[in-house]
């Protein structure tokens, strides 16, 4: 089997009820109620809802030990309904929540950020080896005798590490970087392993698609290193709503599963959460369908680092190639929309040359130096024969810029925008980055330019126009989230470049939009503060009243909103 052919990683099974994912077991598809969950009788039929649309898993918020607890009313009145489905508690920042559900559901999820530690203050802290290496105790204290009620119950466990709730502890030591994410999981990994509990899933997640792919890479090395084979939860948080959303998610999930990662995913969308499953049931069957492609010859080419990979190095061709922002090109012009503007349409590419993979290096011999290409394939796995032509350059010592050409002539608009998002994304986040072009029967020129600056974008590659950091929404929720966003995307079209967050609690808003220019956080009931980057300029202001502020407080900082 060649590098570039599609193989999953092999991960250990865990069952979470009448569920087993990892092992041989097929990606398993999750998603999360946004209801109360001390609203049985709501709860109850979204989850039913969920699992009706496909998941094999689905997670509730838990707040305290009263919802932990009344997850085991709606696992019971599920179950009397004939839905067998497996029901995950969320906890955050409180144990005793964790400790109560490992009495009612079928799996707790707790957060190594909050479950010993503060919540994150995001002041620096300095510790000496001896102080951190207590605190490293203090986990293996508290930790140790909830794995032992959840042995003792048959409940299985996620270790699931944020972005944006890494403890102050592992901030001083590591800063809110990957090896940070991927630190916080082995700490807990290691007391899991030492104490003979295996019914262990991670999950490693991020807001910043670039951040979430690089820490997952990270964390199966880590794994590997020391002996460990847990199976692993895909996500990119607070992916937003719409084609933006589902493009982010994607890349992000896209990309993983690629590399043969990911043994269940979820999708986060600020939508009815139900929605979801499908999107992510056909991330999961695009990339599936690389197995059954012809295998393709060849490695990768010398000094590639898969974990962290280098754009791969061409020379310029007017402004395309060298350090130039990857270029967006569409095979007919048409009247564009601002953000919607390609940099070539093909009939201004006279000139350019046209390649097909997988290639071979003898291939090249004929193309002129500097030349730009256009790299296409019919192969059935995609990413593989792009990759192994990619390769080829590389190994050749071919620095022609390369634009990256994905047809989807055979699809609705849907399809093609989610697996053009997961082709292209992950070429993108393997480090091929000069262009991309996209063409399909049910996409128009300016939808497939507004798709290829998307992924773009999504890839952290080249801003075009603003980005919305928002979560799906959970029964922390104190307002209605999705129409809130409707009106902070409606009232903000005229931006361009900036990162603004609408989140629905203090769990994880403030560090997951930590990167975020503005933020909209749900304080209380009907109250809501905002936020110029980190810091909290406005707090408890009324629902009603929030968005105006909103903008307000943009227009302030010279910003036009239009």
């Amino acid at each position: 089997m060649s590098v570039f052919d599609y193989h999953r990683r092999k991960s250990s099974p865990v069952r979470i009820g009448n569920v087993t994912i990892g092992g041989d077991n097929p990606v398993c598809l999750q998603s999360m109620t946004n209801t109360s969950t001390m609203d049985t009788e709501a709860s109850v039929a979204q989850a039913e809802r969920i699992a009706s649309a496909g998941a094999g898993i689905v997670r509730l918020t838990a707040q305290g030990v009263r919802e932990a607890r009344n997850i085991g009313e709606i696992r019971n009145l599920m179950r009397s309904h004939g839905y067998e489905t497996p029901l995950v508690a969320d906890i955050h920042f409180n144990p005793k929540a964790a400790f109560e559900a490992a009495c009612h559901t079928d799996k707790v999820r707790i957060n190594p950020g909050n479950f010993v530690d503060p919540g994150r203050t995001f002041r620096k802290l300095d510790y000496t080896d001896g102080e951190y290496a207590a605190e490293l105790e203090r986990i293996d204290e508290a930790l140790t005798p909830f794995l032992e009620l959840c042995r003792k119950n048959d409940v299985a466990i996620r270790i699931g590490v944020n972005h944006g709730s890494l403890s102050d502890r592992i901030m001083s030591r590591y800063g809110d970087t990957p090896a940070g994410m991927v630190e916080s999981a082995m700490e807990f990994l290691r007391v899991c392993r030492k104490r003979d509990f295996d019914r262990v899933v991670i999950s490693i997640k991020a807001s910043n698609v670039v951040v979430m792919v690089e820490t997952a890479r990270r964390l199966v090395r880590a794994m590997d290193a020391e002996g460990m084979d847990f199976p692993l939860h895909l996500g990119v948080t607070e992916a937003g709503d719409g084609e933006d959303g589902r493009v982010k998610s994607a890349v992000g999930i896209g990309t993983l599963l690629n590399e043969g990662l990911g043994d269940t995913i979820r999708v986060s969308l600020s939508e009815d959460p139900e929605c979801e499953v499908p999107v992510a049931r056909k991330l999961v069957e695009h990339v599936a369908a690389r197995a059954t492609a012809p295998s393709l010859g060849g490695e990768f080419a010398a000094g590639y680092d898969q974990v962290t990979p280098a754009r791969r190095v061409s020379v310029k061709s007017g402004n395309i190639g060298g350090d130039n922002r990857p270029v967006v090109i569409t095979d007919s012009s048409e009247n564009f929309n601002p953000d919607s503007t390609p940099d070539y349409v093909t009939g201004e590419t006279v000139g350019w040359c046209r390649l097909e993979a997988p290639l071979t290096a003898e291939e090249l011999k004929n193309v002129p130096a500097g030349v730009a290409v256009i790299l296409s394939t019919k192969h059935k796995n995609y990413v593989g024969a792009m990759e192994q032509a990619l390769h080829t350059m590389m190994s050749a010592g071919f620095d022609n810029p390369v634009i990256l050409h994905a047809d989807y002539s055979d699809m609705d608009a849907d399809s093609a925008i989610l697996n053009a998002s997961v082709d292209l994304g992950t070429l993108l986040m393997h480090g091929f980055a000069d262009g991309v072009m996209i063409t399909g029967s049910a996409l128009a020129p300016e939808r497939a330019a507004h798709l290829a600056l998307g992924i773009l974008q999504s890839a952290r590659l080249r801003i075009s126009r603003t980005e919305y950091i928002a979560c799906p929404g959970c029964g922390r929720t104190l307002f209605d989230l999705q129409s809130t966003l409707r009106r902070v995307k409606a009232a903000t079209t005229a931006l361009r470049g900036l990162k603004i967050g609408v989140m629905g609690c203090i769990v994880n808003g403030p560090g997951e939009m930590a990167d975020a220019d503005y933020g909209y956080v749900g304080a209380g009931a009907g109250k809501v503060s905002l936020y110029r980057g980190k810091e909290c300029v406005e707090k408890n202001i009324p629902a009603d009243a929030a968005v105006e502020r909103l903008l307000a407080l943009i227009k302030a900082d010279g910003h036009d909103v239009g």
